[in-house]
This record gives C-alpha cells, sequence and structure tokens, in this order.
C-alpha cells in the first residue's frame, strides 16, 4: 500500500540561504540524456538504491507515494551509508561517464551518471545528505541536467528521515511525468535485480514501502576447497531466473567479509545458467589484483594457490551446470511429450510403443545434454528433429546417426561416449525385443496348427477364438498388427449390415468337407471383429479404416456361396449412408479353416489379382479391399516369412501335439 509523506518542499526558501555552492557536468544536457533513451521506469530507482548500498548502507528504503488520482505524488530513496562529501562534488556529480569508484570491485555504480537517471520519470531531484562534512542538499532538474545546486543546512533543516541519523541519504523525486509499475510489480523487478546482492551479503536490506525484498528463488552448493594448505569456503548459488544487470560472477571476500576482488565465472554465456560464486577466505586478508613488488607476501592472481582455487572452481561450477542440465533436460523433454513432438507410434503394440517412446525420450534427453542449442528452434522444427532422431534410432543406420550429431556439434569426447552407448543399447534392446515377440509369435502359430488340425471341431468361435483373434491380428499381415480398441457404434452397424448379407444362411453338406460335421458347424458360431481407425492412404491424406474380419466356424470349408455374401456384405456397406464419405475405406476380410477341394471361383479371383502382392486378394473396389483367407495359409506365411530369422536364430519350436484344447486356448489368449 502505498502511503503518503509530507516534507521539505520550499526549494526556494532554502536555496536562498548563504554557503551555496553549484557546479557543471562535463557533458551536454543532451549528450546526458541520450545515455537513458532505453531505460525502464523503475531503473532510475535502481540506480539510486545501488548508490546508496556503494555508500556503505546496511539498510536501503524506497517509499512511493500516490496522489489522489493514483498517480505518483513523489518518491523517496532512504540509505544509512556514509553520505555525500559535499566538498568533492566535483569528482561525483562534475563527472559523468566516469567515477571514483572503478578501481573499488565492492561497489556496484562505475559510470558516474546513475544518479541523473531520474530524469526519466520526472522533473526534479533532490539529495538531503549527512556525512563527516556535515548536511547538505543538492538539487538538479531534468531541464537543465547538467547543472547541479547545493548549499549546507543546518541539523534542524534536515529531511525528517536523518533528523536522528549519524549519516545517510534521502533522495527525493517531484514532479513525476511517467508512472511507476504496481507495488507487486516493482518489488519483483527489485528482487530480480538486487536478489543476487542480498544473497552475498546477507546483512544488507532493502525495502519497497516497508516491504522486505526477498531473495529470488536458488540452489546454493556449498564446498570447502583446500588449495595449498588454504581453506577456502566456497557458495554456489543458482538463480532460477536471471538477475537483472549482473553478470555470473566469483567473488573473493577476505576473513572479515570485505569483497576484494571478483571476476566473471568460465560458464557465464551458458543458455538459462545463472550463477553467483562467493569465496570467503583468510588467503586473501592478503590479496592484491596484480604483484606487488614491495609485499612479497601478498596474494595475487598470480599465486599458486589463486590457480588452483580457479581449476577447482571450474569443476565444481561445471558439476553445478551438469546437474541443472539434467533436471532442465527432464522437463523439455517431458514437455516436447506433452506437445506432440514425438511420435504417436500408432499401429505398434503397446509393448513397443512404450519401448520405442522410452528409447527416444532417453536419446533426445542425451543429446540436450551434449548440446541444448540443438533444440533452440521453433515447435515444428523441433518435432521434426524428433521424429527424425527416432526413425534413425531404430534403423540400420543408427551408427550414421552418432556421425551426424558428432560432425554438426562437435561433441566432448564423454557425450560421444554416452550417446554412442545408448545407441548400441538401443540396437540391443531392438533386438531383443524382436526376438522376443518373433519367439512369442512363432510359439502361437504352433498351437494354432494344433488346433485347426486335432480340435477343431470342438472349437467354439465364442468365447475361445474371440480372444485369440483380437490378440494376434498380426496373423493377417504386418498392416494388421494393431487394430485399435473396438468403437461400439462402428461394431454394432457393422454387425447388423453383415447379418443382413448372411440372413437365412442354412449349413448343409457343401459347406462341410465330411457330412458327419454339419451338426457340429450348427452348434458353432461365426467370430466377428470390426474396428474402425484413423490413418494415412497412399497419398498421406488422413482417412479412417475400417476393418472387419468374419471368420468361419472351424468346421466350415469355404466355397462360391461365402464369396457371394462377401460380396454383399460389400455392397450393403457401399450403399449405407454413414460409409459414404471419400475418407472412409474398407478392408473385409473373410476366413475359413480351409477353402473347399471342390471350389474353383476363390482360387480363380486371387489368381486374378496375384500381382497386387496382397495375401488372399480377391476384389479391388474404390475405397474397398475384399479378402479371403485360410488359417493354413496364414500359418505358412508365417513360417516362410520368417524362415530365415527362425533358423538363424535358433528358436526352438515346440511340440504341442497331445495338448488339451483348453490349454492351448487359454494359453493362445495372451498377447503375442
Amino acid at each position: 500500500m502505498r502511503g503518503r509523506w509530507v516534507g521539505r518542499t520550499d526549494t526556494d526558501e532554502v536555496l536562498a540561504q548563504p554557503n551555496e555552492f553549484s557546479g557543471t557536468a562535463d557533458i551536454g544536457n543532451e549528450g546526458i540524456k541520450k545515455h537513458f533513451k532505453k531505460s525502464e521506469a523503475y531503473e532510475p530507482l535502481f540506480e539510486l538504491v545501488w548508490n546508496g548500498f556503494d555508500a556503505k548502507a546496511e539498510r536501503v528504503y524506497v517509499d512511493v507515494y500516490e496522489n489522489d488520482l493514483n498517480g505518483i505524488d513523489r518518491a523517496a530513496v532512504v540509505d544509512d551509508g556514509l553520505g555525500i562529501d559535499y566538498t568533492t562534488l566535483k569528482a561525483t556529480f562534475g563527472q559523468f561517464n566516469e567515477s571514483s569508484k572503478q578501481a573499488d570491485p565492492s561497489l556496484h555504480g562505475s559510470h558516474g551518471r546513475g544518479r541523473l537517471a531520474f530524469h526519466v520519470i520526472c522533473r526534479d531531484a533532490t539529495w538531503f545528505t549527512r556525512s563527516t562534512k556535515g548536511d547538505a542538499r543538492i538539487s538538479v532538474e531534468a531541464q537543465s541536467i547538467k547543472h547541479y545546486k547545493g548549499h549546507h543546512i543546518k541539523a534542524d533543516e534536515q529531511h525528517p528521515k536523518l533528523a536522528d541519523k549519524p549519516h545517510g541519504t534521502v533522495v527525493e523525486l517531484t514532479n513525476f511525468t511517467k508512472n511507476l509499475p504496481v507495488s507487486e510489480t516493482l518489488r519483483e523487478k527489485f528482487s530480480a535485480e538486487f536478489g543476487w546482492f542480498l544473497a552475498v551479503r546477507d546483512s544488507k536490506e532493502l525495502r519497497i514501502n516497508d516491504v522486505l525484498i526477498s531473495v529470488p528463488r536458488n540452489e546454493i552448493t556449498k564446498r570447502t576447497i583446500n588449495v595449498r594448505d588454504h581453506d577456502f569456503d566456497v557458495q554456489v548459488i543458482r538463480w532460477d531466473n536471471k538477475p537483472s544487470s549482473e553478470k555470473s560472477y566469483i567473488y573473493l571476500f577476505n576473513s572479515k567479509n570485505e569483497l576484494v576482488y571478483k571476476v566473471l565465472s568460465t560458464l557465464n554465456n551458458k543458455p538459462g545458467f545463472f550463477t553467483t560464486v562467493c569465496v570467503t577466505s583468510a588467503w586473501a586478508d592478503s590479496f592484491s589484483p596484480t604483484a606487488d613488488l614491495f609485499n612479497l607476501e601478498a596474494n595475487s592472481l598470480t599465486s599458486l594457490a589463486w590457480r588452483g582455487l580457479i581449476r577447482q572452481l571450474g569443476a565444481l561450477t561445471e558439476e553445478v551446470y551438469e546437474d541443472f542440465l539434467r533436471k532442465k533436460a527432464e522437463t523439455v523433454v517431458d514437455g516436447y511429450i506433452r506437445d506432440g513432438c514425438f511420435p504417436t507410434y500408432a499401429g505398434l503394440p503397446e509393448s513397443e510403443r512404450e519401448w520405442r517412446l522410452n528409447n527416444s525420450r532417453t536419446l533426445v534427453k542425451e543429446i540436450y545434454l551434449a548440446d541444448p542449442q540443438v533444440f533452440n528452434a521453433s515447435k515444428k522444427q523441433i518435432r521434426v528433429i524428433i521424429r527424425l532422431i527416432d526413425r534413425l534410432a531404430v534403423s540400420n543406420e543408427n551408427d550414421a546417426l552418432l556421425d551426424v550429431l558428432n560432425g554438426a556439434l562437435d561433441l566432448s569426447p564423454e557425450a560421444v561416449q554416452k550417446l554412442s552407448e545408448q545407441l548400441r543399447q538401443t540396437s540391443f534392446e531392438n533386438i531383443v525385443s524382436t526376438i522376443e515377440v518373433l519367439q512369442r509369435r512363432a510359439t502361437a502359430v504352433q498351437k494354432l496348427r494344433v488346433v485347426m488340425n486335432e480340435h477343431y471341431r470342438e472349437v467354439l468361435e465364442t468365447p475361445d477364438l474371440q480372444q485369440v483373434i483380437e490378440n494376434n491380428t498380426w496373423l493377417f499381415g504386418p498392416r494388421f498388427e494393431t487394430l485399435g480398441a473396438e468403437e461400439d457404434t462402428f461394431t454394432k452397424i457393422a454387425k447388423s449390415l453383415r447379418d443382413k448379407a448372411v440372413k437365412n444362411d442354412e449349413i448343409d453338406e457343401a459347406d462341410v468337407e465330411d457330412s458327419t460335421d454339419v451338426a457340429g458347424a450348427q452348434r458353432q458360431v461365426d467370430l466377428f471383429l470390426a474396428r474402425k481407425y484413423p490413418t494415412h492412404d497412399s497419398r498421406s491424406q488422413s482417412i479412417h479404416k475400417c476393418t472387419i474380419i468374419e471368420i468361419k466356424r472351424p468346421s466350415i470349408a469355404l466355397n462360391t456361396k461365402h464369396l457371394r455374401q462377401l460380396e454383399d456384405y460389400a455392397q450393403i456397406i457401399k450403399r449405407f449412408p454413414e460409409f459414404s464419405s471419400e475418407r472412409t475405406h474398407f478392408e473385409l476380410i473373410l476366413v475359413g479353416r480351409k477353402i473347399s477341394s471342390d471350389d474353383t471361383l476363390i482360387q480363380g479371383r486371387k489368381n486374378d489379382l496375384i500381382d497386387r502382392g496382397e495375401m488372399g486378394l480377391i476384389a479391388e473396389l474404390p475405397r474397398m479391399k475384399l479378402y479371403v483367407m485360410d488359417w493354413y495359409t496364414l500359418l505358412d506365411s508365417f513360417d516362410l516369412s520368417n524362415d530365415f530369422m527362425l533358423e538363424h536364430l535358433k528358436l526352438r519350436r515346440a511340440e504341442f501335439a497331445g495338448e488339451s484344447k483348453e490349454k492351448l486356448i487359454a494359453e493362445l489368449q495372451q498377447p503375442h
């Protein structure tokens, strides 16, 4: 809450008193003002606060006072520093871009211009000060900013906030031309500017309208380093957000906690990494930045202890940086996943999707750790980069990915080693995963052969084969490996249309190989599986793919009647309004234990389209394909397609003859 304060404002009366003094800065009015054209409204207050701390103040208070219209009436910056020596104003107010502070590393101001930044927000600034030389008042007007006027004042004429203090300064700003940010925003700006200083000098205090300015969020790493029998207490402060003006410095303090030297950190330019390193040691009690010919015992930058300290500080800050980068990489990569930059792995089994995502996530994180700048791109570019990395990582060319990254990023040996290990692990895990999948599928094929050879009369489609088919759609070919979850509405519509196509379907001796199987076949039911899922066509356009699989009861041998039913079903679907979209494509698959030995039409249709290279294809219509398959061809196709791998990997071909139907079906109902 901004308060109100009424102070002395009768400037003309005070200036009329004796003992006046004045001067002029060594630069023109416009020359001064051009240095502040890009200054924000709060920055002049920064400069005045820094001047207070440079004057060895322990406490600096900023008070902002509003008028009745919620504008700024005045502001005051109060410090308990040593005050201004008005006998040497020529060296302070009379200089611009030069300062008596330049040789002192503990002081912020070094250009001699911060005190004049006030003109950015107001017309008048007045300094009330008390020092060992006495009390004085100095005034500067924005209109003639190069000129300053002052005079000595009596103790009872001093600003009320200095009345009971032995020394200090109050800078009063009046006649505001710009507004200041609201209190909360102003405190945030001051925290970003002075937080590092308040952390380093924990005895210092800064308040705005009596609210203490807090140190921004940070992580502190403490370590005691011993170099050549000298102990150095080190504190590395890593800031969550960049301090608004101070760079990443190493500060050296003596045993009295006096700053004697500062130097930029070697990690000063790492993106997003902001540190303040404080080193305190009795070694610094006799420190001199340069070798002292008159004091050979003085410690300097050429000392072996200092050189050793800098090396160990470099290693420590690098350790802090790596920890920071690891945490940031986790956050950044998780963000990429949320933003959809990684592939969806649609069409892959759940276990493989999970493995691919984890593998690519780890690889992207390792690349980020090696060089975060790789991902300094737009969201679209990041998506392309990540998907290329993902594709190369699981290809036969994943060694080439390491070559590309190493050549483009100039990776360190450590980064090359980590990436190489990850890619080797990727290759190994990919091979192991392939072997495991192949082993499970080969086992499933053997079990299905036994079921079809020995138990086909006993198998009931529901529930025996329903889950078997749903967990093993890969049997119908690679593109059918994952058909997704069932969509209830689509399944009901597809099933009702199919029932129309096979209405009054009676099983007779022509439908079975052995006339004794008719009664058993009538007890069995056909299995029906329908799935609708988004994908892309050959022109990369988004479409809905509708796959409908009908598996005739095992006792049935497929013949011309079943082919006609499939074709009738296709016509009914094409006439159904909801399925008329150009973006909806169908695949109708009819599967039986075998094709009747008396049928020639089905095989003739297959022969007509054999050049298409699609197993079981018997018709290709606009937006629709029809297939007829038999179990033995499906099982043989798997064996022949994987013969090389099955032979060279020496997979065990278990013999399942004699196993019960219940045991085989239960095992086949597990995902493969």
